[in-house]
């Protein structure tokens, strides 16, 4: 998963999206050259769209699950499928869970300190979470010490600012309503979502 992470360098976040229309959505972030998809725990019937999206888009997309805020979640997200697991807190009982399974799982952090707890603790990235609050200045200066560890900023992220997150240090980053607008989605309008992706994509690649 860390591979898949560092090549492609997007996750899309899906939070509170309706099950009815939760297969379009994720098909058209594929289209858009999406390949990291993670439905949050929060969503209401989350454990059963990652079952189903294991299935549906094996072998193209990894599919985890976002908002594993404690063990009793990461063992419903594991018994979905779910690839990986992100949170937005650091638990170190999450952490060694997934260990124990062979499932990714990025913690949130913010503080140097919390950076370094979940490197020991075995996550092999984190998640830099509220970033839109903390901005990029601050990546860039904890980025200075902490250059061996990965980082996916999370927060704040969009087309015109993308290639900064990532010229301040990030490896990856997450994305929800900027990627995935939940007003298309109900509309139908999954091509402009494709659209959205492929560009989002495409400028990832170009840096």
């Amino acid at each position: 998963m860390l591979d898949l992470l560092l090549e492609h360098r997007i996750v899309a976040i899906l939070r509170g999206i309706e099950d009815k229309h939760a297969d379009a959505a994720g098909k058209a972030l594929l289209d858009g050259g999406i390949r990291l998809m993670e439905i949050t725990m929060n969503t209401k019937g989350a454990a059963a769209m990652i079952e189903r999206w294991r299935s549906r888009f094996d072998g193209q997309a990894a599919i985890g699950a976002g908002t594993v805020l404690d063990v009793a979640m990461a063992r419903e997200a594991a018994a979905a499928g779910a690839q990986f697991m992100i949170s937005p807190n650091l638990d170190e009982e999450v952490i060694a869970f997934g260990r124990e399974r062979g499932i990714s799982v990025w913690p949130g952090v913010m503080t140097p300190t919390e950076i370094v707890r979940a490197w020991k603790a075995g996550a092999e990235a984190v998640k830099l979470f509220p970033m839109a609050s903390l901005g990029l200045n601050y990546l860039s200066e904890i980025r200075a010490p902490l250059d061996s560890i990965p980082i996916l900023a999370t927060g704040g992220v969009d087309l015109d600012n993308i290639a900064a997150y990532f010229k301040a240090g990030a490896n990856a980053v997450g994305m929800g309503s900027k990627l995935l607008n939940m007003e298309w989605v109900r509309e139908g309008r999954f091509d402009l979502i494709t659209e959205r992706a492929r560009r989002f994509a495409e400028t990832v690649r170009g840096l």
